[in-house]
């Protein structure tokens, strides 16, 4: 199962509810027959909708804000064989060895949002880096994530 987002809060009366997700396809995922898993119960979407920063969703056969109450706080998952993405997922890249050239800098912890671009969160024993995840500077993923970065970007002491 994959992680796509969490069910913060009801919206209405006639179970409609809103997620927040940084999950990179959801314009995939958030369609009206969609599978997703609250619970490990499967529920099916009937509706989306964007609301400020919120996906909005119902769920086939929920029409009540009360049979919806029990989901708040629950984080939302897919199976990710349901569906056909266009790239490469972030979650995929986590724990990948990045090299910049040839010399090793660390494993890929995370890709964080930040505004308008993704960061790449690279941990080596206590150091921390973080790289833009643009294409001036990610050149090659495969088993491993290669880097082409500018002098001086990584400080090692």
């Amino acid at each position: 199962m994959l992680y796509i987002g969490k069910l913060v809060n009801t919206h209405g009366i006639k179970g409609e509810v809103k997620i927040i997700s940084d999950f990179k396809y959801k314009e995939i995922i958030f369609k009206k027959g969609s599978k997703i898993y609250i619970n490990d119960n499967e529920y099916i979407i009937n509706s989306y909708r964007k609301h400020k920063n919120f996906d909005m969703i119902t769920l086939n056969g929920i029409n009540d804000i009360n049979e919806v109450l029990t989901l708040k706080g629950k984080s939302i998952y897919i199976n990710k064989e349901d569906f056909i993405f266009p790239g490469i997922l972030n979650e995929d890249l986590y724990g990948k060895k990045v090299y910049d050239k040839d010399q090793y800098i660390g494993n890929l912890e995370v890709i964080e949002k930040n505004g308008s671009q993704e960061l790449l969160v690279i941990k080596n024993n206590d150091k921390t880096y973080l790289v833009p995840y643009v294409d001036e500077f990610v050149k090659e993923i495969d088993e491993s994530i290669h880097l082409d970065l500018i002098k001086g970007f990584i400080n090692e002491d």
